[in-house]
């Protein structure tokens, strides 16, 4: 049985907010928070009903803002701390809750607590962090290289899991537990709705294990955080590699007093061999993945994160889709795959306008210090040309670049030049271009997530999958107390697919009014029986 908490949760469409590349309104170049604001009314018609906002604190962006100087203030280019609780008015009168990004790891080597624990081994801020005499083992960071930096002023090593400028906190000290619950609590009493939790994985090492992940003391440290009283109400997901259905249920299951909700990450493995090597592969891969945790997750009553697109990785249209001919037939068929499916849609910006990957000819022009630094790892053995084919295909630059607005000068995000270049197809894809089209995936995600406000079915219930595992299809049934929905969703690029059932058509992106009949690539639709 849901819990009434869970049931408001599963109410939630969230949005995602990458604010550097949102709206710029001051015209430097740089999105901020009052253009945050100004897209309220925007987000409100799509149909959302929370944003989580990603980084916007103080910090020197060598990792677009998950390196934090300053938990309790905000980045200069983004505004001040008053534009932020402007925002949170602004969305509360409008009924829509905001998720920060809690980045619990690690913060930025410019941090207070990490300039006083580099001084000296005897300080109040000395074991915030993982200082050593010798690295321990041969972590590596995920931005390649060694995890282990030594500190001259120090004269130890400590623990970067990203870049050195992002050492790992020391959470077996329980000052740091502390002092992250008490950034919790400042901001929820700011009136923050809820936290996205980055790699909460991590704030437990594994160091028997040789892992830097997964800890002993993992669920106690996340107990701490969100198990209180104070913050039991909040709305929390955690970015965690968790691979079985135990191990989500001791993160998630409502009487632990942990998350409300994981990401599950395997559907984007599929179509690359690495993050940067593409391989051809069916929807089927995807299809199978999200029934498979759908039902694990209805079974034990737990809520699924449903999304395809984030600020980590490249467009997913772009992977598993037909980001050519067919991207509007592809972008609404993986909206219907994923979002008529019980749990917490996340859509990220730009996503419900079909927006792909972007292409750029040279290094130049990507930001992200992941990519920069693949780029030059991969030019050791391939040339510029095919390591920039590989940095277009997988660089975290791809969801990062500048909305599209408009197709009019830079792409309606600012009136002065971005931060970064803009997506190489910004002047025939975006949101204005989009929205006059008469296949416009903007107005399609519009009427999905109101078929999804609107019906219990969609929101509460019960999931069975009618489609067999060799057809390049997902046929699925939403039902509850007597209200039957059945989508057919042909993900087949080229084959039609002949499907009978019977009911009437409530959305299709094809415009089809017969429910039986054959169906075409990348066809979509909703029957209510």
């Amino acid at each position: 049985m849901i819990s009434e908490q869970y049931k408001k949760f599963l109410s939630y469409v969230i949005y995602q907010v990458y604010p550097r590349s949102f709206n710029d309104t001051n015209g430097d170049g740089i999105g901020d928070i009052n253009g945050v604001i100004e897209k309220l009314d925007y987000l409100k018609e799509l149909g959302v009903n929370a944003i989580w906002l990603c980084p916007c604190y103080k910090s020197p962006n060598d990792d677009n803002g998950y390196d934090i100087a300053d938990y309790r203030d905000i980045m200069d280019e983004f505004g001040t701390l008053d534009d932020v609780k402007r925002l949170i008015s602004e969305m509360h009168k409008r009924d829509m809750k905001l998720i920060m990004d809690l980045v619990p790891n690690h913060t930025s080597s410019e941090h207070e607590w990490f300039k006083q624990s580099r001084m000296s081994k005897d300080n109040p801020y000395s074991d915030y962090y993982y200082w050593f005499d010798e690295p321990q083992n041969d972590w590596q960071s995920c931005f390649c290289g060694s995890a282990w930096e030594y500190d001259e002023q120090r004269g130890q090593y400590y623990l970067h899991s990203y870049a050195p400028s992002q050492p790992d906190l020391n959470w077996e000290n329980p000052k740091v537990v502390k002092e992250i619950q008490d950034v919790v609590d400042f901001w929820v009493d700011l009136g923050v709705d809820g936290f996205r939790c980055d790699v909460i994985d991590q704030i437990s090492k594994d160091w028997e294990r040789n892992l830097n992940c997964f800890g002993p003391q993992l669920h106690d440290h996340i107990h701490a955080l969100f198990g209180r009283d104070k913050v039991r109400h909040i709305f929390t997901v955690g970015e965690c590699w968790a691979g079985d259905i135990d191990e989500i249920v001791r993160h998630s299951a409502y009487e632990r007093g942990e998350l409300s909700t994981l990401f599950q990450f395997d559907h984007l493995a599929c179509g690359c061999t690495t993050k940067f090597r593409k391989k051809p592969e069916s929807l089927k891969s995807v299809r199978d993945i999200i029934a498979k945790w759908q039902t694990l997750n209805q079974e034990r009553d737990l809520i699924h994160a449903l999304f395809t697109d984030n600020h980590d990785n490249g467009r997913f249209i772009s992977r598993m889709g037909n980001d050519g001919e067919l991207r509007y037939e592809s972008a609404t068929c993986l909206a219907a795959m994923f979002y008529l499916l019980r749990g917490v849609p996340f859509i990220y910006q730009g996503q419900e306008f079909g927006l792909t990957n972007s292409h750029h000819h040279s290094i130049d022009e990507f930001d992200d210090i992941e990519s920069v630094n693949i780029y030059k790892y991969f030019c050791e053995s391939m040339t510029p040309e095919e390591a920039i084919d590989k940095i277009n295909f997988g660089s975290r630059d791809n969801p990062r670049r500048p909305m599209s607005w408009t197709a009019g000068k830079n792409g309606g995000f600012s009136d002065a030049e971005p931060w970064m270049p803009l997506h190489s197809r910004y002047k025939e894809i975006n949101l204005e271009t989009d929205r006059n089209s008469e296949k416009s995936v903007f107005n399609f995600y519009r009427e999905i997530l109101k078929i999804r406000r609107e019906n219990d079915a969609i929101l509460y219930g019960d999931f069975e999958v009618i489609s067999k595992q060799e057809d390049g299809n997902f046929v699925f049934t939403r039902t509850y107390e007597g209200k039957r929905f059945i989508v057919i969703c042909n993900f087949e690029d080229e084959s039609e697919i002949s499907v009978e059932t019977s009911g009437k058509i409530i959305l299709s992106n094809y415009g089809r009014d017969a429910v039986s009949g054959t169906y075409r690539p990348y066809e979509v639709a909703i029957i209510e029986e």
